[in-house]
């Protein structure tokens, strides 16, 4: 019988050993640390403009207003939706905060900061550009000679169908958030800026397949039923609740980078150690809550979209509400039963997405 606790005390041990795997990894020459501590003016208003990202968001930005403009003049009785604009919008604006911000400017000082930069890419951001459809306004704003021959045959190429099968997206974010956080990889992003990019754009891209089957509003070769979209949504959360509690049980500062850093902030009491868990908490709180947040949206959408008497909807609400018991009774007895009926959770889901698809395949 496992005592509560058992799983803190594993994932102590297993921070611990990452750390001690990769504490002697060679680091290059650190990047600038910032003359002064971080506070609520320099995280608002400390903004920079690397030339990557800025260029990538000026560009980005340029082509929806004038794509959006093209589509809106050549369909006047039917523009595209205001709510996608504006998704798109704080879509924008969240990865101008996390990317050129006084987030940018703390991310390879502060790990806790860098942790607030990866949640607004990937659990804000990402599910917004997914509600703004850019895939349809690419198909509308396209010719049709262009959208058959160029547009099409990628949307339903071998690699797109693979790689937007709900449970492989689901997988990909999955892996890419213990493989970042676990390996060279991330020691690496935080002193090579190309490498940091690189990061954040794998983060970006696995977080967009993530979140395109449960937005729904594009075009994919595997859709999503609403209440299949519920279920897929929530399980990332106990991952995401793993991996922070990973993190916060270790001993140990998990990166070179920060634990070699030398703060020169007069009365900066926080060690690195300190620091982590904090990024930790950040990740378990913040991550969890938005979570939910995306779980809520689809269950409210499902209850205005799905008739009352629909068997497979209730059936899907009331999976929903027996999985949320289970991660609040994992969070607090942390027992290996829980693990084990996360599992039970997963398979069946998986054997539900994959059932969706194929009977969509079929219709």
């Amino acid at each position: 019988m496992f005592r509560p606790g058992t799983i803190a005390r594993f994932a102590a041990v297993a921070a611990t050993a990452v750390a001690g795997a990769f504490a002697a990894t060679p680091v290059a020459a650190h990047g600038p640390v910032p003359a002064e501590p971080p506070s609520p003016a320099t995280l608002l208003f400390g903004w920079t403009f690397p030339p990557l990202p800025t260029l990538a968001l000026l560009v980005t930005i340029v082509w929806w207003a004038w794509a959006t403009r093209r589509v809106n003049a050549a369909h006047p009785a039917n523009p595209v939706p205001r709510v996608r604009t504006w998704a798109f919008v704080a879509a924008m604006a969240a990865l101008a905060f996390a990317l050129l911000s006084g987030i940018e400017r703390y991310d390879t000082t502060l790990f806790s900061v860098h942790m607030v930069q990866h949640l607004l890419l990937t659990m804000v951001a990402a599910p917004l550009i997914a509600i703004a459809a850019p895939i349809t306004l690419i198909l509308r704003l396209s010719a049709p000679d262009t959208r058959r021959r160029l547009v099409l045959p990628v949307l339903h190429s071998r690699a797109v169908r693979f790689l937007a099968f709900p449970v492989v997206a689901w997988l990909a974010f999955a892996i890419v958030m213990w493989g970042a956080h676990f390996s060279p990889l991330f020691d690496l992003a935080l002193e090579n800026p190309l490498a940091h990019d690189l990061e954040h754009a794998l983060f970006l891209g696995t977080a967009l397949l993530f979140w395109w089957p449960v937005a729904g509003a594009d075009p994919s070769p595997s859709r999503l039923a609403h209440p299949s979209r519920t279920l897929y949504t929530f399980l990332q959360m106990p991952q995401n609740t793993f991996l922070a509690v990973i993190i916060l049980g270790a001993t140990v500062p998990l990166y070179q980078h920060y634990a070699s850093l030398q703060l020169p902030w007069p009365g900066w009491t926080m060690t690195a150690l300190d620091d982590q868990r904090l990024a930790a908490g950040i990740m378990w709180v913040g991550g969890d809550l938005l979570f939910i947040a995306a779980v809520a949206a689809v269950a409210l959408i499902l209850r205005r979209r799905e008739p009352a008497t629909d068997t497979m909807a209730k059936a899907a609400r009331a999976a929903a509400v027996t999985s949320l018991v289970l991660a609040l009774g994992a969070n607090i007895f942390e027992g290996v039963s829980a693990a084990v009926l996360w599992g039970f959770v997963g398979l069946v889901t998986a054997s539900h997405l994959w059932h969706d698809h194929r009977h969509l395949e079929r219709s």
